[in-house]
């Protein structure tokens, strides 16, 4: 036993110098994620004789599969932003969004909460992250506050995020019917969802304060939400959820935020956007009004049009693609790179495309997209160190390690950590999908050794990943270089931290005691 807390120990050491680094250092994140690559290739070959050809290989997939199809996304979500910012398009998107409501908590909401899902669902990969939090600081919200608030909103939707896919490769991974699992992963997050839009109106209000008069409207985004998970799980599957639970929830709260404008209801000024009193601005046209949203609306329909929901359309884009094998210790082990149907890709098309419906000239969009990959180098830094980092604790068994221990030491009381080990697959990877396939059979096994039910155990794994991604250095990364706060990482993972182990706590309890009821 000793032994095994050892490895223990030192299979967590790359996450302990992040954790370090970025909040007790207040090291930057591009340098604190090539450090943890140092760590974790130090120790791998350490505790785990990783071959040096084999870390390097290990390495070298991590880099591939975090330019593609991770900082792809990441470049053409804030393209499209910054270039919707220079041709003056989003003032015109201010004052429309302000014409439904001056309140910043009904605004936070709207983008944060209801786009942001939607993004989530059809996307994935920091999208739902870039995007809104760069309208929310557009719309006068201060930066640090806009990337927490999606950090929030951004977790739950992260199970049946593109389409399901990190539903459907648990469900296929571990054997499960994948609406048996979605359905009881969409009643293990039900309350979580509830409470995100509660906490992101405190949030932007600074205080429990700011939930007077706002609950109401709150409850809508977030019971009709969960519901919809629920419902769509239960009689979809894993692919829909969040698609249409996001629609749902942005159709109704719309509809409340307007009875609210209409009815009078007065904005106290400390929660008032100064974009929506400019009443010298000129009055734009419909046209003027379609050209400002056509980006987003374009992305909105192409993401829906190349997905699964149209088999017609997705399938020969998504046979576009190429398979290698990097790793040298595993010939089994593959990568996909599929070179038409990624959101980055689709995302560059409809802002190139928006650039143009907006007047743009092609010069001056090359200007922009220079400025952006300037603004976003260091992220990518950050993204190639992290996902390098991440392939080497997989492949060298430093994950597996992990999990061992906790497995061997806790007996009957292991359901306590078993969402804690989803979140930790999301915090390295930054991505839910890796979080299932590290650590997915790990909880089947489980499962199986302590007699609990299986669907149940495996489900904590997703519900972990909810608090994981909001703590995740790639997506706090991806928030910060959309806000232009590059370099502050340290200072968003302290204050996000909070909700995250709030939330992580919460889960623990409740996986526990549904182990013991089921």
């Amino acid at each position: 036993m000793l032994e095994l807390f050892g490895m223990f120990v030192l299979a967590l050491a790359p996450i302990i110098w992040l954790v370090i680094a970025l909040c007790g250092l207040h090291m930057e994140a591009y340098l604190a994620s090539l450090g943890a690559l140092v760590v974790a290739a130090v120790c791998a070959a350490l505790g785990w004789a990783m071959t040096p050809v084999n870390m390097a290989t290990a390495a070298l997939e991590g880099f591939a599969m975090a330019l593609w199809p991770i900082v792809i996304v990441i470049i053409a979500a804030v393209f499209t932003y910054n270039l919707t910012v220079h041709t003056g398009a989003m003032e015109t998107i201010k004052r429309m969004l302000c014409s439904v409501s001056a309140d910043r908590r009904v605004l936070t909401l709207l983008i944060g909460w209801c786009f942001g899902g939607f993004l989530e669902g059809m996307a994935g990969f920091g999208t739902a992250v870039a995007i809104p939090a760069s309208m929310l600081m557009a719309l006068g919200i201060s930066p640090v506050t806009a990337i927490l608030a999606c950090l929030i909103a951004n977790g739950v939707p992260t199970m049946f995020g593109s389409i399901g896919i990190p539903t459907t490769t648990l469900a296929s991974i571990t054997g499960i019917d994948v609406v048996q699992l979605s359905t009881v992963q969409a009643i293990q997050v039900f309350p979580f969802v509830i409470a995100c839009p509660i906490l992101m109106v405190a949030l932007v209000g600074h205080g429990r304060q700011a939930l007077r008069g706002m609950l109401p409207i709150s409850l809508v985004s977030g019971v009709s939400f969960a519901a919809c998970l629920l419902l769509a799980g239960h009689f979809i599957g894993g692919e829909l959820p969040d698609v249409v639970a996001s629609v749902v929830s942005l159709v109704l709260t719309f509809a409340v935020a307007l009875r609210m404008h209409k009815s009078g209801v007065e904005v106290p000024e400390k929660y008032r956007l100064v974009a929506g009193a400019n009443d010298d601005a000129p009055a734009e046209s419909v046209v003027d009004k379609l050209r400002a949203w056509a980006p987003f609306a374009l992305i909105f329909v192409v993401l829906l049009a190349t997905s699964k929901l149209v088999p017609f359309v997705n399938e020969p884009l998504s046979a576009i693609k190429s398979t290698v094998n990097i790793y040298a210790g595993d010939p089994e082990a593959t990568l996909t790179f599929s070179w038409v149907n990624t959101p980055g890709v689709l995302i560059f098309v409809c802002g190139i495309a928006g650039g143009l419906i907006q007047r743009c000239a092609p010069r001056e969009m090359l200007g922009v997209l220079g400025a952006t990959c300037r603004q976003m180098s260091k992220t990518i830094v950050t993204m190639l160190g992290v996902l390098a980092c991440a392939k080497i604790m997989g492949y060298s068994g430093m994950i597996a390690s992990i999990s061992a221990f906790f497995v061997a030491a806790l007996g009957g009381f292991y359901p306590l950590v078993a969402p804690l080990l989803g979140a930790l697959g999301t915090f390295v990877t930054g991505s839910g999908t890796s979080s299932e396939v590290l650590f997915g059979n790990v909880q089947l096994h489980a499962a199986q050794s302590i007699g609990v039910n299986e669907t149940w155990l495996v489900a904590s794994n997703s519900l972990g990943v909810s608090a994981g991604k909001m703590l995740s250095p790639q997506n706090i990364a991806i928030g910060c270089a959309a806000c232009g706060l590059t370099g502050k990482d340290g200072e968003i993972l302290g204050k996000i931290a909070k909700y995250a182990f709030g939330f992580a706590a919460v889960m623990a309890v409740i996986v526990y005691v549904g182990s013991l009821v089921l």
